[in-house]
């Protein structure tokens, strides 16, 4: 007996955000989404949209969206700091949820956005692509399996030149963004997810000086402690001319060996281990051909894997990973680290949630 379609509602919609992206998953077989609902603020980019994908209700105002009965799950890829109103709104509304990265932009809001899927029970997954790109995946079954041994350092980082972004998205600097939230989670989530919670964090932050027009700093250097004292260094830089380096890379140093994985949009990729079993110490290299879509950045793969993950979550009632909780302890470590960079010192990340 085939299982009932899953009603989806999009929140931001633009032909150069990943909000996009929800479109390419009608045309994968063992999905049941169907796109029934979508919102951004800017009706000459919606309606030609919802018109072009056949979309039955397009409205300028969330709320309007996360009230409509046909709408199963609300997926939210508005700009950064509307993100925890719009979950919010849609967990009250008996929604469940799938937000991108960064999930939100304050400790406070982290707190509150994790008070709101308990109260609603209901299913909530951030959308952080970095842990469903191939080479991630494929270090995380090695850890799983031990081949590393036990960690004890890692390194990770995210470096983007954003002065052609700043074009395609101009939200970015009339917010403005902040970087350390929707940048550099990403390397920090995906630390999380080999090494635990972050329990202390040293940050310095400079501003750049390719963006004048851009207000807030925007090159991050930290340095952080996890749990069993394992140490680890994060890197986040956003207003640099692009440098001959992938775009993000994760080193984990375990006892039984070294791991190099590294990611950048619609260009190979790869992954290096080197086993301290090996005599010779020469690298081991898997090489990751680019997963070409027509979505903004190259994402539709990974995107279509985490909501695929998502809809085994829906159907078999599991905690989608990452998880509220995920989303709220990275912000945190983002909260540390602004702390630590006003203050010279370094800061308690709260887990508490």
């Amino acid at each position: 007996m085939s299982k009932a379609p899953i009603g989806l509602g999009v929140i931001g919609i633009n032909p150069h955000n990943m909000g996009s992206t929800m479109t390419l998953l009608a045309g994968v077989p063992d999905l049941r989404y169907r796109l029934v609902a979508a919102c951004a603020k800017r009706r000459e980019i919606l309606e030609p949209f919802a018109k072009a994908q056949g979309i039955p209700f397009a409205t300028t105002d969330f709320r309007e969206l996360v009230r409509r009965p046909e709408v199963d799950v609300v997926a939210v890829y508005s700009p950064d700091a509307l993100h925890a109103e719009h979950c919010i709104a849609a967990l009250e509304a008996g929604k469940h949820v799938v937000c991108t990265k960064p999930m939100v932009t304050s400790l406070e809001q982290a707190k509150a956005v994790v008070a709101a899927v308990r109260r609603s029970g209901r299913k909530f997954l951030v959308g952080q692509t970095m842990r469903f790109d191939r080479q991630f995946l494929t270090l995380r079954r090695m850890v799983a399996d031990g081949e590393l041994g036990d960690m004890m350092a890692a390194e990770a980082f995210y470096i983007h030149d954003l002065r052609p972004v700043y074009k395609l998205t101009p939200w970015r600097l009339e917010m403005p963004q902040d970087f350390m939230y929707g940048g550099v989670t990403h390397p920090v989530d995906i630390l999380r997810c080999f090494l635990g919670d972050a329990e202390e964090v040293h940050c310095y932050a400079a501003k750049g000086r390719l963006t004048p027009e851009y207000p807030r700093k925007n090159l991050f250097f930290l340095n952080l402690r996890f749990a069993r004292g394992v140490i680890a260094q994060v890197k986040g830089l956003y207003d640099v001319v692009e440098p001959p380096l992938p775009m993000m890379q994760v080193t984990l140093y375990g006892t039984k060996g070294t791991a190099v994985a590294e990611f950048t949009d619609n260009k190979p990729g790869q992954l290096r281990v080197v086993l301290d079993s090996s005599p010779t110490k020469e690298p081991t290299v898997t090489h990751f051909e680019p997963e070409r879509d027509t979505s903004v950045y190259g994402h539709g793969a990974t995107v279509i894997r985490y909501m695929r993950h998502f809809q085994d979550c829906l159907d078999r009632d599991l905690e989608p990973s990452p998880s509220v909780l995920d989303g709220a302890r990275a912000a945190a470590v983002a909260a540390g680290a602004w702390q630590s960079a006003e203050t010279g010192l370094p800061a308690k990340v709260f887990n508490e949630f």
